[in-house]
């Protein structure tokens, strides 16, 4: 997949998650399938050549791998500013506040630092590197939402006499 493929579909799904974030969504709890979108990504990153850069193989390895760490924080971070909740019919429900959009710019922050510190010490990281934290950090947040999910306990109304 080309270069310019690949930002159109980070910016197309980065959009898609932060706009559905603001708004409260029900979170199904038979949801098995929530790493998908995340494999997916993965899969596209490392599929083709060029997520290493080939002139500086270990210093774009170690930036990788702190790319995908900090996506990987970023994403639980960001689940973790998630406000989770039931209604009266025992549906698990889930919105992001003000902290949620601090924490998902924080974390593209830190990501933009790493790319400058990448172009300072010469090594080139691709849309495949982004795609890859990207993934990362979707599956943390996903991951860590749902587990969040399971742990809400149904508020149930009981009549007063009953």
């Amino acid at each position: 997949m080309s270069g310019s493929l690949n930002v159109l579909v980070i910016v197309a799904i980065i959009a898609l998650v932060v706009v559905r974030q603001v708004k409260p969504q029900r979170l199904a709890s038979e949801n098995r399938r929530w790493w998908l979108l995340p494999a997916v990504l993965g899969f596209m990153a490392v599929r083709e050549p060029g997520l290493v850069d080939s002139a500086h193989p270990t210093g774009s390895a170690a930036l990788l791998a702190v790319g995908v760490v900090l996506g990987l924080l970023t994403g639980a971070g960001w689940a973790w500013t998630m406000r989770i909740w039931t209604d009266e019919d025992g549906q698990v429900w889930s919105a992001g506040r003000w902290v949620t959009v601090v924490a998902w710019v924080l974390g593209a922050g830190l990501r933009f630092g790493l790319y400058g510190i990448a172009v300072l010490v010469g090594v080139h990281l691709g849309t495949q590197a982004t795609m890859l934290t990207v993934a990362a950090t979707l599956l943390a947040r996903t991951g860590t939402l749902m587990w969040r999910a399971q742990q809400v306990r149904p508020t149930y109304r009981v009549a007063a006499g009953g």
